[in-house]
């Protein structure tokens, strides 16, 4: 497709949409959102569409499939499409099938292929555990025959062998494998029990560490690596929703700060001969939380960390002895090591391509992650990337070209841009060219991908380019958003840099309220994250329907990277290393005052912060440590004591309890109740399998015992998001806005 036609339009569309952003155009003339759950369930005509859905990488990268809604028939469809001839060819539709033995539309939930793109594997009638497991049924189709089958019922995971021959799966607590040819299934493993896995992690490893399947192929199909895990002497948390005569309670192996975790061990089973050997492994209390498959056959990498995660150490273990070598480690005195990403979405920062006897690690030893190249004998071969900026994922790496293709934040950490460099570090090269953030989806030799990017004055764009420079189509404009903010008011995302009290410069954004009068005062809230990791501003389109909202009832919604947040360097991040709640209250209460000293039309009498998990931790530490910054606090299932939370996230960045008690009293929110002077709104879910609502009768308490007051509301059926359906989740902004009201913006 011709594309040289697209870019003047699209940069004539961009231009004019920022012009029209820039004109104070006669609000009054525009609709409004009539109420809260307008705003909450119609900001999809904000974020505009998406582009091509579930999006997989078939035929060695040469096409993708992807799925999308059939408009006549509202079926589901499986289509693939060839970037080099433009071919788009249905693979499946729901309309053709039904779930097999019976009279009902088949419809499925996910889906995966084999590498030689003969079978799909679906993934159907998904009951939810955790966050990211529960129970499915699944089912194998063949693209040559058209046949569709069923291949278990009521297991956990489920994954094509790489020779596309056999499925494997856990169930009940054990690995089995299925032949697609004769149609047979082998038991692998028998010893699962209550608490006791092959091949499933319980909650906490699944929660923190990012994974659901606990068990993997090798690259020759010939074993299974998986994770034994032993929850027996796990204490329980229970809890209910409060229904019925009698309550029943759910029970889940929770270790909490100090206490006993899961026990692990890694196995590795012949699926052909059903022969299991153990890796030889001393945890010494610490975690396994990846594996991987290398180059070589028969030989497994494994990670491990201690229990504080700052100490690593990489093994290569020969399947058949279970014997293994130490190939190289990693300690940092002054923070922890990541392994993965949980607010990026990036599960691993080890790469072992498969047909190469290379490695390559995104470490922060230089103080910014980069990319390093090891042999498989653990030395360096070279650091590839370098720079006062961060490598955030890596897409794809060629062998044959010896390039990696990257993701970084060279040009600004408020963005995410791609770039390719060779092994040694040479030729590096940028790719994308439109200012924003870029999401990029990629083909496993990085000829091809996709490219989704957004900036404050460009909604989301989606297009499909070619590495070689030429963009092949142009798959969303988005034009449709700027037509609806013709006709509707919009406050658009501004940033903003400022430089606190000691020295910090600090990247924020801020909406201003519809009608906006540099003469009038306004109320500010300051709606926030600010865990670990996390980074709350980004150059992207500002698409939120209750931050919408909020501005057309006249407030000043704000957020700022805060000091412990990612893209910065370790010393930015790590700062709030066994201080949590410190220097993140600290740089929310410089933020308020900067903006209320730097702007006349900010009321400093009136500034609320809001938050929810680790963001309703920080909003009511936020208040209680500087009470006479904020008036009002929003708080949504907060951990409001670390000694409460689970082991693997606190003592990453907390340290061991007998090594930091103080560190730990000073950073809970209980400690500092009796400081509270504002207004405090808490809402919480009693199922919440993650932040217990423990949490906020412990604190509650703390405020009672001081003689200090706080509104609460329990939503009992919900989980950690408290809201448990669309009218809760209505209700519960709609309360949150009505407390904004009466107790911040009508503030005498």
């Amino acid at each position: 497709m011709d594309t040289s036609r697209l870019r003047p339009l699209f940069s004539l569309f961009v231009c004019f949409l920022a012009l029209a952003l820039s004109i104070p155009a006669n609000a009054q003339d525009k609709t409004r959102y009539a109420n809260i759950q307008e705003a909450l369930f119609n900001s999809g005509n904000l974020s505009g569409e998406s582009g091509p859905s579930n999006v997989v990488w078939i035929n060695g990268g040469q096409q993708y499939s992807y799925t999308q809604r059939n408009s006549d028939t509202n079926a589901s469809e499986i289509r693939s499409y060839d970037p080099a001839s433009g071919e788009d060819e249905l693979i499946f539709s729901t309309s053709d099938f039904n779930t097999p033995g019976t009279d009902e539309t088949f419809q499925y939930d996910s889906f995966q292929w084999t590498d030689d793109s003969r079978f799909i594997v679906f993934q159907s009638n998904f009951r939810p555990i955790y966050r990211r497991s529960g129970i499915s049924d699944y089912y194998y189709y063949e693209v040559e025959s058209g046949e569709l089958n069923v291949l278990v019922k009521d297991a956990m995971t489920a994954e094509l062998s790489p020779d596309g021959s056999k499925v494997g799966y856990e169930r009940e607590g054990d690995l089995y494998v299925y032949d697609l040819d004769s149609e047979t299934e082998t038991q692998l493993t028998d010893s699962g029990a209550k608490n006791f896995y092959n091949g499933r992690f319980g909650w906490v490893y699944e929660e923190e560490f990012g994974l659901a399947q606990a068990w993997s192929w090798s690259h020759d199909s010939q074993y299974i690596a998986y994770w034994q895990t032993d929850e027996r002497d796990v204490k329980l948390f229970m809890s209910t929703d409060y229904s019925g005569t009698y309550p029943e309670y759910v029970e889940i192996p929770y270790p909490k700060v100090g206490a006993d975790n899961p026990k692990i061990k890694i196995g590795v089973v012949n699926v052909e001969s059903g022969e299991n050997e153990w890796m030889d492994l001393d945890l010494q209390d610490g975690y396994i939380p990846r594996l991987y498959w290398t180059a070589r056959p028969g030989t497994l990498a494994t990670v491990w960390l201690n229990r504080p995660q700052n100490h690593l150490k990489l093994h290569f273990f020969d399947v058949q002895s279970g014997e293994g070598d130490l190939i190289m480690e990693e300690q940092n005195e002054n923070g922890w090591i990541d392994v993965f990403d949980f607010f990026a979405g990036i599960n691993h920062y080890f790469t072992f391509p498969k047909n190469l006897e290379e490695f390559f690690w995104v470490s922060e030893r230089d103080g910014y992650n980069h990319i390093y190249r090891y042999d498989y004998s653990g030395e360096l071969t070279n650091q590839v990337t370098d720079g006062e900026w961060e490598v955030t994922n890596i897409h794809a790496i060629n062998p044959n070209s010896e390039y990696i293709y990257y993701t970084s934040t060279e040009v600004s950490p408020l963005e995410r841009h791609l770039y390719s460099i060779k092994f040694d570090g040479s030729n590096k090269q940028k790719h994308t060219r439109e200012t924003g953030t870029h999401s990029i989806n990629m083909d496993e030799n990085g000829t091809w991908y996709i490219d989704r990017y957004s900036s404050v004055d460009t909604p989301r764009q989606v297009e499909l380019w070619s590495t070689t420079g030429e963009m092949v189509e142009k798959l969303v404009d988005n034009s449709e958003v700027s037509k609806y903010i013709e006709q509707h008011v919009y406050a658009p995302k501004e940033l903003f840099t400022f430089t606190t009290s000691d020295g910090q410069e600090l990247d924020g954004s801020i909406v201003k309220p519809i009608d906006f009068d540099p003469s009038q005062s306004y109320p500010l809230l300051l709606n926030i994250y600010g865990g670990p990791g996390a980074q709350g501003v980004y150059n992207s389109w500002e698409s939120s329907g209750w931050v919408q909202y909020l501005a057309q009832q006249g407030y000043v919604i704000a957020n700022v990277n805060n000091r412990g947040s990612g893209g910065y360097g370790g010393d930015f991040e790590k700062i709030v290393y066994k201080n949590l709640g410190h220097w993140e209250a600290h740089d929310f209460a410089e933020t308020a005052k900067y903006l209320s000293s730097e702007y006349e039309w900010v009321d400093e009498s009136r500034i609320g912060i809001r938050g929810h998990s680790y963001g309703g931790y920080m909003s009511s530490f936020s208040i209680l440590t500087h009470p006479n910054v904020f008036q009002v606090a929003i708080v949504g299932a907060p951990v409001t004591d670390w000694r409460l939370y689970d082991t693997i996230y606190t003592e990453r960045y907390m340290g061991l309890l007998e090594n930091n008690e103080e560190g730990y009293a000073q950073s809970a929110p209980t400690t500092h109740a009796p400081k509270l002077q504002g207004k405090m709104f808490i809402a919480h879910s009693s199922m919440d399998e993650n932040v217990h609502v423990q949490n906020t009768m412990q604190f509650v308490k703390a405020l009672t015992d001081a003689g200090k007051d706080a509104d609460l509301r329990i939503y009992p059926p919900g989980a950690h998001g408290v809201a448990y359906n669309r009218e809760s989740y209505v209700l519960l902004y709609k309360t949150y806005t009505e407390y904004l009201e009466e107790h911040l913006k009508n503030l005498q």
